[in-house]
């Protein structure tokens, strides 16, 4: 009797050790669990400045900088300037040394300038650090197309992720939808009038909607001309991005080839830039004025029946006081040639670049890498405007009560078409050259056969091979 007593008493001794060594191992891994708190405190009272763009977005997460100031004592100066001032003063401050700002960031199209001249700090380093180093970030979850081709090159890792800037295409849903326009588009072209998928359908709703004034349009009488299309076509602007990535790829194009070296003299680039520049036909007579900035305001102020324009500003239009077309636009992924099997989009991966003169490069990172924690986008996507870095964020933004569900749905699938632009050193004077002739395409001052062999000519002259590997 007495041993049995004796077994039971062991059982529960041994019981009683293990739950508190268990006890005492959990208390350990939570007292060492990794914190900003923690990984800031030896920085406490370091600023940083840190340099972007204004967009809806970065408006937005202006507002959530703060919680990072608080968990960590860091403090953060976020400057915003419009889209070209970001590219001029931040590649200023980088290539000059003059280190006003940490970090700053960089377009794809800027980094080929700015790795050559070895102005951009690497993170692998603040990455191994797990002081730094965050062991739950969990980077697999960043959109991998965009955030490999936008922070890698040989070998190394210089930033995360931060913007996911992508066109998509956007109609005007309360034309397509208007029983009137749909039983003559059908009439017309054989086939359902919906948001277009293809180039051929981009031309026939253009040709389509297309309008003189007098004309109706969903049974209304036209005060002034209707366009069925607006695109960017500004002479130094982006113009060449969307031409390049959407209409170029899409045809089956490429513009460099496996060695970086131009291959613009080709059909299938020719075919790019003769679907582009027939849309001309019906766009606004303005459109060589239009930027990536002024195609948004266009289709808000209800002048045209579609456009591809970027996703960012297109959230800024489709708001209730923005335009009084809110709600009245549907939205899809960028078309693409009917026989073309590999889909691209259009759009610059954009990310935070440590400058390598910055004074608090440990402070930047912690930066860099809370804002894209999965926490910091979670908040920043809630808000209603933002545009997903992370795969785990999608289900957030796709329920039903969402009101650009629909349009979240375009980000989704353009966005697994995007990359980042290559790596090219003298980016600048390719894209001056890509632009002044797509223009002249667009306006039909030459034909997409003599444009290919100018473009080929002129920017051979500039480089070849082109792109960093």
């Amino acid at each position: 009797m007495m041993k049995t007593i004796d077994k039971i008493s062991m059982k529960r001794v041994l019981s009683i050790m293990i739950i508190g060594a268990m006890t005492f191992v959990a208390s350990a891994e939570q007292a060492n669990a990794w914190s900003y708190e923690e990984a800031g405190a030896p920085y406490k009272g370091v600023e940083i400045n840190i340099l972007d763009e204004v967009t809806p977005l970065q408006e937005q997460f202006a507002k959530i900088v703060p919680d990072f100031e608080k968990e960590t004592g860091i403090k953060v100066n976020y400057q915003l300037l419009n889209h070209f001032e970001v590219i001029n003063k931040g590649q200023a401050d980088l290539l000059s040394g003059r280190g006003e700002f940490d970090a700053v960031m960089a377009h794809s199209l800027q980094l080929g300038l700015l790795l050559d001249a070895g102005v951009l700090k690497a993170i692998d380093p603040y990455i191994a650090d797990k002081a730094l180093s965050n062991p739950d970030l969990d980077m697999d979850d960043l959109i991998q197309r965009p955030f490999k081709t936008v922070s890698s090159l040989g070998g190394q890792t210089f930033s995360f992720l931060n913007w996911n800037y992508n066109m998509v295409y956007w109609g005007r849903n309360d034309l397509f939808s208007h029983p009137g326009e749909k039983a003559a588009f059908k009439s017309k072209y054989g086939y359902e009038l919906a948001p277009a998928k293809t180039f051929k359908q981009l031309h026939d709703i253009a040709e389509f909607f297309t309008r003189k004034a007098g004309e109706k349009l969903a049974g209304k009488t036209l005060e002034s001309d209707f366009y069925g299309i607006v695109m960017e076509g500004l002479n130094g602007g982006g113009t060449y991005t969307p031409v390049w990535q959407i209409f170029i790829q899409n045809s089956g194009g490429k513009i460099f080839d496996d060695e970086g070296r131009p291959t613009f003299d080709t059909p299938a680039v020719v075919k790019g830039l003769k679907t582009w520049g027939d849309l001309w036909a019906f766009s606004p007579p303005g459109q060589a004025e239009y930027s990536l900035i002024d195609v948004p305001t266009v289709m808000g102020n209800g002048i045209a029946a579609q456009s591809i324009a970027y996703s960012d500003f297109v959230l800024g239009i489709d708001r209730e006081g923005a335009s009084a077309l809110h709600g009245k636009f549907i939205y899809g992924a960028p078309p693409k040639a009917e026989d073309t099997k590999t889909y691209y989009s259009a759009g610059a991966p954009s990310a935070y670049f440590i400058s390598k003169h910055s004074k608090h490069p440990e402070a930047t990172f912690l930066f860099l890498q809370w804002a894209v924690e999965k926490k910091t986008q979670e908040k920043l996507l809630s808000s209603g405007v933002g545009v997903p870095i992370r795969d785990s964020s999608w289900p957030l933004l796709m329920k039903e009560d969402n009101a650009f569900k629909n349009l979240y749905e375009a980000m989704e699938t353009s966005i697994a078409g995007l990359e980042a632009k290559p790596k090219i050193p003298r980016f600048f004077q390719v894209s001056d050259v890509m632009n002044r002739i797509f223009q002249q395409v667009g306006l039909k001052q030459i034909s997409a056969e003599d444009a290919a062999k100018k473009l080929q000519q002129e920017i051979t002259a500039i480089c070849d091979p082109c792109v960093m590997k």
